[in-house]
C-alpha cells in the first residue's frame, strides 16, 4: 500500500509498480476490463517543414491571396520603379520597356486587389508612374520649379502609356465590381 503524504519522506512521490499509465486503485467508474481495452496513444514525430524528399506539398485550396490597398500601393511602386530602372539602365531613357512594365503592373494590380480595396488599383498605378518619372527621368533640372516642369513634360511625353495602363486598371476593376454586385443580387433573390 502507498503511504499517506504526511508519512512519506520528502522528494518525488513513488509510483506504484503495476503500470506506467494505470491508477494504483481503480475507481468505481472504470472497471478493470475497460482499462485494458483502451489503446495507448502512439507517439508520432512530425516535421513542421516539408522536406524535398517527401515530395511536393499539397496545392493550396481556396481563393487566391489578394492584395490590400497598402499592398497594392507598395507593389505598384516597387514594380514600376524596377521597370523604370531597368529601362534606364539598358537604354539610357524611359521608353517602351517602362511603358510595357507599367501596363503589366496595372493589369496585375487590378486582377489581384481585394474586392473591398478595388479603388486602390487605378489610383496607385499613376502615383507609382509619377514617382518613377521623378526618380529616373532623363536630364537634371535645377530647383523645385525645374523639377516640376521636368515631371510635367515627362508625364506629357508618356501620356499614352499612363492613360492606357490606368484605363486598363479601371476597366478590370469596374468589371470585377459589377460581377460581384450581380453575384450578391442573385444570392439575395
Amino acid at each position: 500500500m502507498e503511504q499517506s503524504i504526511r508519512t512519506q519522506p520528502p522528494g518525488p512521490r513513488r509510483r506504484p509498480p503495476t503500470g506506467a499509465g494505470e491508477a494504483a486503485v481503480p475507481g468505481p467508474a472504470t472497471p478493470p476490463d475497460a482499462r485494458a481495452a483502451v489503446p495507448k496513444p502512439k507517439l508520432r514525430l512530425t516535421l513542421p517543414v516539408p522536406l524535398p524528399l517527401r515530395g511536393r506539398p499539397k496545392a493550396r485550396s481556396g481563393p487566391p491571396a489578394r492584395l490590400t490597398a497598402v499592398g497594392t500601393g507598395v507593389l505598384a511602386l516597387v514594380a514600376t520603379v524596377a521597370a523604370a530602372g531597368l529601362d534606364r539602365l539598358l537604354f539610357d531613357d524611359l521608353g517602351v520597356l517602362f511603358g510595357l512594365g507599367y501596363l503589366l503592373v496595372c493589369f496585375q494590380l487590378a486582377v489581384r486587389v481585394r474586392l473591398a480595396d478595388l479603388p486602390a488599383a487605378p489610383i496607385s498605378g499613376p502615383i507609382a508612374f509619377a514617382l518613377a518619372l521623378v526618380c529616373f527621368a532623363p536630364g537634371s533640372a535645377s530647383g523645385v520649379t525645374g523639377q516640376v516642369v521636368a515631371l510635367a513634360s515627362g508625364l506629357a511625353l508618356r501620356a499614352g502609356w499612363l492613360f492606357t495602363g490606368t484605363g486598363l486598371a479601371l476597366v478590370i476593376v469596374a468589371a470585377r465590381f459589377l460581377a460581384q454586385r450581380r453575384i450578391r443580387r442573385s444570392r439575395t433573390s
